[in-house]
């Protein structure tokens, strides 16, 4: 699931099929650069600050991002934005940088804003290379904005990585709320646990989840009355705290369980927002990025893993970049969590081509292309630094390189819909370290 108008959720394309929720309108009214005195030309500074990409695609060479791994330091989640969903660079730089932090950090999670008993089903194909690679992916992302042969490569990679390395396994997860792409299976891995250990349990249970599941038809779903989705999401709640209480038997599977139940919760709570109202959806926004926090939050304390986490900019970020729909966002969130153990990374770019759904074409996915930045945003002058491609770091970069992060302009924030307006981002507010590509490429579409 994505954001609003531009990483539009599932809630959004169920509202615009019933006609149900008012789509909010957003003001253009970035504060503009001000003039800089002599001396402090913040290009200049940020040239200073500047470490140069090699490539933008993954492969066994891998010196430059060495600085990278140095601003990242002791992290343990590390979140990294991408400024389209739809962009080649973008999802190959993912790939380029979990591989470093995989072989140079220790990281051994890559985790994805995809529904979890989704990221489950690629998980257990990166674990046991059962089945089909291309396959796996398109059940699990399908439709998504991920259904890409760029997320394709990454899974491969990331089976035949553990295929040779044994004894540091990487791991997939999804963190983020939304019906299962893979049919009845997440329900069954409650009932099956509560069959086996708790018996005289499970009628109760079966009773809680009778017209839940199976939550395959999430637009299906919302079409049902307010009142009964929210006596739903009530009962999964109930079933999630039964379960809690049933703790003695099971061993390391429980936690898993519960986790399992608490996804079914989330999910059914979100789907009961009340579309009609505006206020209910800023709260049902909040809800989804807390979510989201707390499952990475989860996975990372209970595995150990360190993970990488990959997410729009929007939800990776500190601070929202809509604030009047996303008052917080899943960056935020992380923070509170893990204080200084959580980074953000953000992405910017110049030019180029994405993939994106026009709202005339009922979510088609269609190639857009943008020219070079209108001098007023932050890709502008990011884009006259004299590197093709290069990351920096903003906590310690030259004062006026910070202080011209630091000041709110248009940036790009393209998602699963456009056209779509700029969005106003204090950079310096946002994220710890920048990544800016000169040039992208639409992503390709998973054959």
């Amino acid at each position: 699931m994505t954001g609003e108008i531009r990483r539009r959720p599932l809630l959004m394309a169920a509202a615009a099929m019933v006609g149900a929720l008012p789509v909010p309108t957003m003001a253009y009214a970035a504060q503009k650069a001000p003039a800089q005195p002599d001396g402090q030309n913040p290009v200049r500074a940020l040239e200073q600050a500047a470490h140069p990409l090699r490539s933008t695609e993954p492969g066994p060479d891998a010196v430059d991002l060495r600085p990278l791994g140095a601003m990242i330091s002791d992290a343990k989640v590390v979140g990294l934005g991408e400024a389209t969903h739809g962009s080649h660079e973008f999802f190959t730089m993912k790939e380029r940088v979990f591989r470093y932090l995989v072989e140079e950090k220790g990281f051994t999670t890559f985790a994805l804003e995809m529904s979890w008993p989704a990221g489950l089903r690629l998980d257990e194909y990166v674990q046991s290379g059962r089945g089909d690679a291309r396959q796996v992916v398109k059940e699990a992302l399908g439709r998504s904005p991920w259904e890409r042969e760029e997320f394709l490569h990454l899974i491969e990679w990331m089976r035949d990585h553990n295929r040779r390395h044994p004894g540091h396994r990487v791991h997939f997860m999804g963190d983020d709320i939304g019906a299962p792409k893979v049919g009845d299976d997440l329900f069954e891995r409650v009932t099956g646990y509560v069959r086996q250990h708790h018996p005289k349990s499970l009628p109760r249970f079966t009773e809680l989840y009778t017209g839940l599941r199976p939550l395959d038809d999430s637009f299906a779903y919302l079409r049902r009355p307010l009142p009964e989705r929210q006596r739903l999401a009530a009962n999964a709640q109930q079933a999630l705290e039964l379960l809690e209480g049933e703790r003695g038997a099971g061993g390391g599977d429980f936690e898993w369980t519960v986790q399992h139940a608490r996804s079914i919760a989330q999910t059914a709570a979100f789907l009961a927002c009340n579309l009609e109202d505006a206020e209910a959806m800023r709260t049902a926004m909040i809800y989804r990025d807390r979510t989201m926090a707390e499952n990475v939050t989860w996975w990372h304390r209970h595995t150990g893993h360190k993970v990488l986490l990959s997410a729009h900019n929007g939800h990776v970020a500190y601070v929202p970049d809509l604030p009047e729909t996303h008052p917080k966002v899943q960056g935020a969130f992380l923070r509170e969590a893990l204080g200084k153990a959580y980074l953000p990374v953000g992405f910017t770019f110049g030019q180029g081509s994405f993939l994106s759904q026009d709202q005339a074409l009922a979510g088609s996915w269609k190639k857009f292309t943008v020219g070079a930045a209108d001098p007023d945003t932050s890709e502008h002058t990011l884009d006259q630094v004299r590197r093709t491609d290069y990351f920096l770091d903003i906590r310690s970069a030259p004062a006026a390189a910070r202080a011209w992060l630091d000041t709110t302009r248009p940036m790009r924030s393209i998602g699963t819909e456009y056209p779509c307006p700029l969005a106003d981002v204090r950079i310096g507010r946002s994220f710890d370290v920048l990544i800016h590509l000169h040039r992208v490429r639409e992503a390709d579409k998973l054959r």
